[in-house]
């Protein structure tokens, strides 16, 4: 009898790694020089996984070269990403060339599923953004550079799709320069006319320039002196001899170059086209011979204390920068070893929760297959099976280590739907699995709301939110319905009023007695509620008191105009009146409601909403377009800043009016604007809306019933 497990695709490839151990594919553990991990980052289209597609196949680790719109990618793999013809998910591909032990880190390109773009940059020595030669630099491509600049990874560039007749290999070089800087070099240059490429030149020593047309012999020229400065520059010794007249040679220039990429001074700039494979062995080659490795980025930063050196007899550290729930064989959890060596079967210490971890087995991947490994050294990539309190974003370190390395930063969910069962009973499987979910992506949230008994799920955008649902219906087996979250209204008054009950009833039997007069007073925005007792001579007994307490306070809770909670009042009881008989607990709680009620509808009532800070980001020319829609959502700016040649803008504006803001701000900006809201505060909500509001209330309620 098998479990249902072993039918589980990430269980039986997992086996058949063990079973085969196929050499051509191995990973052994080089020393910390000899390792190079990359992370191809990017917009969407640009072509990212269609290059690894082209290296893999030179490295021999595929047969054929896959591609990503006849579902063959080798990269692409799931479902959902050969029915939207997109990367979704990052994807670790590992493999030895050239006695080097190559870690590429795939990365979505969408902003939906940039939460797990950054878990690779954070794994990644050196981020290589590809740029499509016809489109330019796009969001993706900032995005992901600043999200590199932030962390101080070495960066590079490949240009894409040169073989495209619309393609300009100057123009986007241009772009580049200007948006990035004169320390992005041209490492080589397209042969040919614009869509006729046949092959790129070496710019630094001509490498194929026997094959070179006279435009790309020009082209070389043309960058070789920008290179050879850039890298001179760099390197004081090697800037006399170069000043002198000397021709620098590969051997001194390789070195240099390689320092400046991990230090962030130079910023190569690849090209070719992945759909014809040109260019790619140039790149894989520059990864080889100039890449930074874990030895030449040094000493990684941590939360706190020292910098930790990338040295494989100092004491294990790790951290965890993405995690895949599977839901037959559980949790497989990757870690980028920082320092030391971890070994199967060990006892580690997971800093971040104060936890020991016992590890198991251990694999690198390669896409979704697994190759089982007895240890694992600095600078490699492994996935643990089913540890038990480790999650995405912990530090983990040898017993008794004390090192957290800096957390992970994530976009803000800018998106939100209500989610509703639609089968009865299944509202724990749903929580479960949406758990799960956002267990393994920090940027897609899931909240029980309080107030309005919605279940929320907040996530980067539309797409983000389809392919989760998706993946909620074929790996946990539920399906839901979404629809527009209810806004967390609440109810107040502008002026004091008094109110007055006399709850008799008599039907046989004990009768029920109690007079409540109470006087209601607003008070500042955010005090929430206060319960004064005025009463004297007894009118009303003290025990009786916190009844009509209770009766206040679920009235309160329930709601008078539209069934929101009401907020932010001074409540006194100063008199009433008591039967030695009839008078209970019951009878002084109902008078307490009623008696709240009368003096509320007197107050001058009204609707509070939420209000949003909001923070825009966009280029400088939009700014004036996306200032007036706010202003048409009821929005106030606040002020404007300039960041790295983004316009800024801040606003406050209620909730109500954002809920479709992802795709709008989409729409508006071509795809380059993003924002991130929070809660500020509540206000009153203008009295034509207000009307509109309780109007919808009312028909809900008499749909209900």
């Amino acid at each position: 009898m098998k479990k249902s497990g072993e039918h589980s695709p990430l269980f039986l490839c997992l086996k058949l790694f063990e079973f085969f151990n196929e050499g051509g594919h191995s990973m052994k553990n080089f020393g910390s020089a000899d390792v190079k991990i990359v992370a191809m980052a990017g917009h969407g289209g640009a072509g990212k996984t269609s290059i690894i597609e082209n290296i893999l196949y030179k490295a021999k680790v595929t047969t054929r070269i896959g591609k990503v719109d006849d579902d063959t990618s080798f990269c692409n793999y799931l479902d959902d990403e050969k029915k939207r013809k997109t990367t979704l998910n990052s994807k670790i591909l590992s493999f030895e060339y050239n006695n080097k032990g190559i870690f590429l880190l795939d990365s979505p390109g969408y902003a939906d599923f940039f939460g797990d773009t950054v878990g690779t940059i954070t794994a990644a020595d050196c981020v290589v953004l590809v740029v499509d030669a016809v489109a330019g630099i796009q969001v993706g491509t900032r995005k992901a550079w600043k999200e590199a600049e932030r962390l101080g990874k070495g960066r590079a560039f490949f240009i894409n799709k040169l073989d495209k007749d619309q393609a300009d290999f100057e123009k986007t070089i241009e772009v580049i320069k200007e948006m990035y800087g004169k320390n992005c070099v041209v490492i080589n240059v397209p042969i040919g006319e614009k869509g006729s490429l046949s092959g790129v030149v070496g710019v630094a020593h001509n490498t194929n320039i026997e094959n070179a047309d006279d435009a790309a012999k020009e082209l070389a020229d043309k960058y070789h002196t920008q290179l050879i400065d850039s890298v001179a520059e760099t390197d004081d010794e090697l800037l006399e001899k170069y000043l002198g007249g000397e021709e620098l040679t590969r051997e001194q220039v390789l070195p240099i170059l390689e320092r400046g990429v991990a230090k962030g001074e130079i910023y190569p700039i690849f090209c070719g086209s992945a759909e014809k494979d040109i260019g790619t062995q140039e790149f894989m080659n520059a990864i080889v011979n100039f890449f930074p490795s874990p030895h030449d980025v040094g000493a990684v930063p941590v939360a706190e204390g020292a910098p930790i050196p990338p040295e494989a007899n100092a004491p294990f550290s790790g951290f965890i920068f993405k995690t895949v729930n599977d839901p037959f064989i559980g949790q497989l959890t990757y870690v980028r070893v920082l320092s030391g060596t971890i070994k199967e079967n060990a006892d580690v210490y997971n800093v971040t929760k104060g936890q020991k971890e016992k590890i198991g087995h251990m694999y690198v991947m390669n896409g979704k297959e697994q190759k089982a490994v007895p240890q694992a050294t600095v600078g490699m990539i492994v996935a643990i099976p089913k540890m038990k309190v480790s999650t995405i974003g912990d530090s983990l370190g040898a017993i008794g280590s004390k090192t957290i390395f800096p957390a992970m930063q994530y976009p803000t969910p800018s998106i939100s739907f209500s989610i509703h069962s639609k089968a009865k009973g299944e509202e724990e499987k749903i929580s479960t699995g949406l758990h799960k979910l956002c267990d393994d992506d920090p940027t897609l949230h899931l909240e029980k709301n309080m107030e309005t008994k919605e279940m929320v799920l907040s996530g980067l955008g539309d797409l983000h939110i389809e392919v989760a649902l998706s993946r909620l219906k074929d790996k946990f087996h539920v399906e839901v319905e979404i629809g527009k979250p209810k806004i967390a209204y609440k109810e107040t008054c502008r002026r004091s009023a008094e109110g007055h009950e006399k709850h008799k009833k008599q039907s046989g039997g004990r009768g029920q007695y109690g007079e409540v007069y109470l006087r209601i007073e607003p008070l500042a925005r955010g005090a929430g509620f206060e319960f004064v007792d005025a009463v004297v001579g007894g009118v009303i007994p003290r025990n009786f008191l916190p009844a009509v307490e209770k009766g206040v306070v679920g009235i309160m809770t329930e709601g008078i105009l539209a069934k929101y909670p009401v907020v932010d009042l001074k409540v006194t009881v100063h008199d009433g009146s008591y039967h030695t008989v009839d008078s209970s607990e019951m009878a002084f709680k109902i008078a307490g409601s009623k008696a709240f009620k009368d003096a509320f509808m007197k107050a001058d009532p009204i609707l509070l909403e939420p209000i949003m800070d909001v923070e825009v980001t966009i280029p400088d020319d939009l700014t004036g377009t996306i200032i007036g829609d706010l202003n048409s959502k009821r929005g106030r700016v606040g002020g404007m800043d300039m960041i790295g040649g983004m316009q800024i803008v801040k606003a406050q504006v209620p909730i109500a009016e954002m809920f479709s803001y992802s795709n709008e701000l989409r729409s508006m900006t071509a795809g380059q604007g993003s924002y991130i809201m929070n809660f500020s505060h509540y206000e009153e909500v203008p009295a034509h809306l207000m009307t509109k509001v309780i109007e919808e209330a009312k028909t809900a309620e008499l749909a209900e019933k």
